[in-house]
C-alpha cells in the first residue's frame, strides 16, 4: 500500500488527486494543478500539500513535484490566456456566467487587480485567492508579452508551489493543516513578495538616481 492509499481515504478533490499522483506519479500532481488553474474552485490548498505528502513518503520525488506543479501551473496559466486573447473581455465575461462555480464577480476582481498593478499582478495574483487562476484571463485580454507573462507565471507559481510542498512535505500525515491554515500562510507570504517587490523598485530607483547624478 502506498502512502497515498494509506490516507484515510480520502474522498472529493483530494481523492481525485490522490488517484492522478498514484497512476501517473508526479506528473499526475502536475496535471492536478493545471486542472486547479482552469478550473479555480479546485483547490491547490489541496493538491500541493498531499503531493508534499507524497514526496515525503518517497511515493514521489520532492523536486520532481516541485518541477510539474510549476509546469502544470503555467500550462493551465496559458490556456486562460489564450481564453481572455481569443475572447476579449465581454465574451469572456459572457463565458464565465455560463460555467458553474464560476463567478463573474471573480473574473472581475482579476481584472481590476491587473488594471491596478500591471504586470507585476500576474506574479503578486499566484499568491491571492482565486486571483491566482483568473489573473491569466485579464494578461490575456491586454495582450500582456507571451514571454514576459510566462516567466512572471513561472516565479509566482514556482515559489507557491514550493512552499506548499514543502509545508506538505515537512507535516507528513498532518498535510491537511495547511489547508486550514492558510489564510494566515498566504498573507505572510503575500506580503513578502510585496515587500520583495518594492525593494526591487527602490533598488531600480536608486540606481537611476545615481545615474542620472554622474551625467550631471
Amino acid at each position: 500500500m502506498t502512502a497515498l492509499q494509506a490516507a484515510e481515504e480520502p474522498t472529493g478533490i483530494a481523492g481525485w488527486a490522490i488517484d492522478l499522483m498514484e497512476k501517473l506519479g508526479a506528473p499526475g500532481a502536475g496535471l492536478a494543478v493545471a486542472a486547479e488553474n482552469l478550473f479555480p474552485p479546485l483547490p491547490s490548498e489541496v493538491i500541493l500539500p498531499l503531493a508534499g505528502f507524497a514526496a515525503s513518503r518517497g511515493d514521489l520525488g520532492l523536486v520532481a513535484a516541485i518541477i510539474f506543479t510549476t509546469l502544470g501551473s503555467v500550462v493551465g496559466a496559458l490556456a486562460l490566456y489564450g481564453v481572455g486573447a481569443g475572447l476579449g473581455r465581454h465574451r469572456t465575461r459572457a463565458l464565465a456566467a455560463k460555467l458553474p462555480l464560476v463567478k463573474v464577480d471573480d473574473v472581475d476582481k482579476a481584472e481590476e487587480w491587473f488594471n491596478r498593478h500591471g504586470a507585476k499582478a500576474v506574479l503578486i495574483g499566484r499568491l491571492v485567492p482565486v486571483v491566482r487562476s483568473l489573473i491569466s484571463v485579464p494578461a490575456g485580454v491586454e495582450r500582456l508579452s507571451v514571454p514576459l507573462f510566462v516567466l512572471l507565471t513561472t516565479i509566482g507559481s514556482g515559489i507557491w508551489n514550493t512552499l506548499l510542498i514543502v509545508a506538505g512535505y515537512q507535516l507528513g500525515e498532518r498535510w491537511h493543516v495547511v489547508e486550514s491554515s492558510i489564510g494566515v500562510f498566504q498573507w505572510v507570504v503575500l506580503g513578502g513578495a510585496i515587500a520583495a517587490v518594492a525593494w526591487f523598485v527602490i533598488v531600480k530607483l536608486r540606481a537611476r538616481s545615481s545615474v542620472s547624478e554622474k551625467v550631471k
